[in-house]
């Protein structure tokens, strides 16, 4: 089924010479049923002209912020109002730069910052640009704002550099706005819990006993469950990272905070504890602070097993039950254990004695191990990439 039939998408067009791959999304877009409107950029008309963009699109073309004609129309509301979806492409370092810092002084800065749609956003620019910090710095920006990118792609550039910063082709694009449609289509029904990140377990009012969880991993998931569609909601223990506004967040501390917030939360129809809960707690927190010539007698007792309650309990039970294992010996073997003790669909799990994969790590390894006794290995990559795909075979899996 063409999930992009009817559907309304604004592209704006940005200077650079991948703009000339924009005539291509555009016909690829008419060819799907899409109805398009375009605005085009003082750097863009450059590179392409509004009539062969008008000849493609059969519609308007937008350019100028302070003509008394769009005044009147007021388009940067109306434009951001009436798409289904807006995306930029080819979105220059300039432009992206832009919309990170809050500046709109043409017409697709100011439509972009008023919109209140999805945005996709496809980079073009030399490697070296893609590569610099303040470039880097801007793209987090976006995220955290609810922008979705799609590329850029390594390759050959136009300046004769080789790289990434190179604009996706536009059939893969179009395939991710195709994906965007479908997803929400199959998958806005259905209901996703990730718990991510460590929990404290007090000592006294100022100590506490934690682990090196960082929480990236569980973070990246919620927000490719949200991108693909799910009605996410994230159960996140101490961390200092950030989340997009449409997953919802439950900020908790302990293990027994988790617990009643997950509880809460239920029922869904996924369920993924990335969290690293911690396994004992205190028999007795102390009141005051405990002073250093204190002597010290912890007396510890089990904290409740998130996982192994809701996966054994059948009235909450969620129709997929996925548990994470962070090990530093034995991967394989903990993992199968731990897949049949906790009666989990799938058991996902990391070496997380190297120091490249895992806590605080930007990247990881992990292997999905299965009922049938089957599993998948992820290879190293970016955790947002190893999420993608967590999400891709958890799609497939309900389908």
């Amino acid at each position: 089924m063409n999930n992009l039939n009817n559907k309304k998408i604004l592209l704006i067009i940005c200077g650079g010479i991948a703009a000339y791959k924009s005539l291509e999304i555009i016909r690829l877009l008419k060819k799907s049923g899409v109805i398009i409107k375009t605005i085009l950029t003082k750097n863009g008309s450059e590179f392409v002209t509004p009539l062969s963009i008008t000849s493609l699109s059969q519609s308007k073309v937008y350019q100028d912020l302070f003509s008394l004609e769009n005044e009147v129309e007021m388009d940067h509301i109306t434009l951001s109002r009436w798409a289904d979806l807006i995306l930029i492409a080819p979105a220059t370092a300039n432009t992206i730069s832009k919309l990170a810092n809050g500046n709109s002084d043409d017409l697709a800065s100011t439509v972009a910052l008023a919109s209140n749609k999805k945005i996709f956003i496809a980079p073009a620019m030399n490697v070296r640009m893609w590569e610099h910090n303040s470039t880097k710095e801007n793209i987090d920006k976006l995220k955290t704002y609810n922008y979705k990118l799609i590329g850029p792609e390594t390759g050959d550039m136009a300046c004769g550099e080789y790289g990434e910063g190179k604009m996706s082709e536009p059939k893969d694009i179009v395939s991710e706005l195709e994906n965007y449609f479908k997803d929400l289509k199959n998958n806005n029904k259905l209901k996703a819990i990730v718990t991510a990140g460590p929990t404290n377990e007090y000592i006294d009012p100022v100590r506490f006993i934690t682990n090196r969880s960082s929480g990236k991993q569980g973070y990246e998931i919620a927000k490719s469950l949200s991108k693909r569609g799910f009605d996410t909601t994230l159960i996140s223990g101490p961390t200092n990272l950030k989340i997009d506004n449409d997953v919802k967040l439950i900020k908790v501390e302990t293990a027994e905070e988790m617990f009643q917030a997950t509880l809460k939360s239920l029922p869904a129809d996924i369920a993924i504890f990335s969290a690293a809960v911690s396994d004992f707690k205190l028999k007795e927190i102390s009141k005051t602070k405990i002073k250093s010539q204190d002597s010290l007698n912890l007396k510890f007792e089990k904290n409740i097993d998130i996982l192994n309650y809701v996966s054994h309990h059948n009235s909450l039970r969620p129709k997929l039950v996925i548990g994470f294992a962070a090990e530093t010996n034995n991967l394989k073997d903990y993992a199968n254990k731990k897949l049949i003790e906790k009666n989990c669909d799938w058991i996902i799990a990391n070496d997380v004695s190297n120091k490249k994969i895992g806590f605080y790590s930007d990247f990881n390894e992990v292997s999905i191990f299965y009922k049938n006794k089957k599993s998948n290995k992820l290879t190293y990559k970016h955790k947002s990439k190893i999420s993608d795909e967590i999400v891709e075979k958890i799609i497939d899996h309900l389908n």
